[in-house]
């Protein structure tokens, strides 16, 4: 469950509906959640994440376990999140 709802999180993104930084207040603010989606992402590593959500998706064929085009992007690049200083936000050491 917690997958397709940070991959959610990651669709608004990708598609420009909304900042890092807003989509992670909304769900704060709004559902009570301690962390936003994008940070946990981050946090957790989005090679991590990635991994994950691809292995859901080849077992269980499931499209809310469909990783964006956006995670992949993200891991060739080396922004893996707070491990490499540079995920959805940037991290200083």
């Amino acid at each position: 469950m917690l997958a397709g709802s940070l991959n959610e999180a990651v669709e608004v993104f990708a598609q420009g509906l909304a900042s890092a930084e807003d989509i992670d207040a909304a769900l704060k603010m709004g559902c009570g959640f301690p962390m936003g989606p994008l940070e946990l992402i981050d946090l957790i590593g989005v090679d991590i994440h990635l991994a994950k959500t691809e292995t859901l998706y080849r077992e269980l064929g499931d499209q809310r376990y469909r990783p964006n085009f956006l995670l992949k992007k993200m891991v060739r690049a080396g922004h893996l999140g707070r491990k490499s200083g540079r995920g959805f936000y940037t991290y200083e050491d």
